[in-house]
């Protein structure tokens, strides 16, 4: 089982568990978007909050309901989140909609990065091909801490040597799916997997707290996963929030995806979430500009003025 598989369930399971599934459930009830003081202009939030009303994707995904309904909007298989094109092959220049579409586009190297990999096949375009890249390279002593752990063990499983696809490719598909991505993943891909939703876990955590009933929703969320995923999870949920001690955890390139993700994770209405999403930033080097730039991207107001 890949740990690409385990991100889109935690994906899934979080924003359920936050303040996207609220949303998400308040406009089911009102048959269209909820009265909110958030200020949301479209991005992948938008197409959220705009398909809650409406008939997306029960079928499929997360096994239906609003489980399915946002496996199928993050993924780009419905409402105004793009084409979700899974695949292009060896010339795709990657997703075309939904989270991965987003992770893709801030990479900057969809379906360019194809290098060597640790493994010796290819990493895959996208993210994939930047941790290729490194892995395969002089930088492959920095990949220590936990991504040098998860190429040595979790990455592993679940994984071919190489693929054509981005990592917003597979991404897309097993957020849709709600299962494995039609095409295995990379090691490389499968690491990158297990930053995300790191990731995801400390953001959603930096209100200082899961509830019970926000742990019952996540957990109820990952399915059929297997014993040695729930442990990362698990693992996951009960590691201090430490936004420093992540961002040491992320390869260079890679620091927009991680703050994507880290915001797609939270309520979008606490100050110790903007706190957190403040220290993330400052400690990845990632200067205002290009935070506010992701917000609008996702569709949250801006974290500065």
């Amino acid at each position: 089982m890949s740990m690409m598989k385990s991100l889109a369930r935690v994906a899934a399971g979080v924003m359920l568990a936050k303040g996207v599934g609220t949303m998400m459930r308040q406009a089911q009830q009102s048959g269209g978007r909820p009265a909110s003081t958030r200020q949301t202009g479209g991005g992948i939030l938008g197409d959220l909050l705009g398909g809650a009303g409406g008939t997306a994707g029960s079928s499929g995904g997360m096994g239906g309901g609003l489980g399915g309904m946002l496996g199928q909007v993050l993924g780009g298989q419905a409402g105004g989140a793009g084409t979700g094109r899974r695949y292009g092959g060896p010339q795709s220049t990657g997703a075309s909609g939904g989270l991965g579409g987003i992770l893709d586009q801030l990479t900057g190297q969809s379906g360019t990065a194809r290098t060597g990999s640790a493994t010796g096949g290819m990493a895959g375009g996208g993210l994939g091909g930047l941790l290729g890249g490194l892995a395969g390279g002089a930088a492959a002593g920095s990949l220590g801490g936990m991504l040098g752990g998860l190429m040595n063990g979790p990455a592993q499983r679940g994984a071919q040597p190489q693929n054509d696809a981005t990592f917003g490719e597979l991404f897309n598909d097993a957020l849709a799916r709600g299962d494995e991505p039609e095409v295995a993943p990379t090691p490389e891909q499968n690491a990158i997997a297990g930053l995300m939703l790191r990731a995801m876990i400390q953001a959603a955590k930096a209100d200082g707290k899961i509830d019970e009933s926000e742990k019952e929703r996540l957990m109820g969320q990952l399915g059929d996963l297997d014993e040695a995923d729930r442990a990362f999870v698990r693992e996951q949920m009960a590691a201090p929030v430490d936004a420093q001690a992540l961002a040491r955890e992320v390869p260079k390139g890679m620091e927009p995806q991680v703050y994507m993700m880290s915001l797609m994770a939270i309520d979008f209405d606490s100050r110790a979430e903007a706190e957190y999403l403040h220290g993330l930033a400052e400690a990845m080097g990632l200067d205002q500009q290009q935070i506010n730039a992701i917000h609008e991207k996702v569709g949250v107001q801006n974290l500065y003025a």
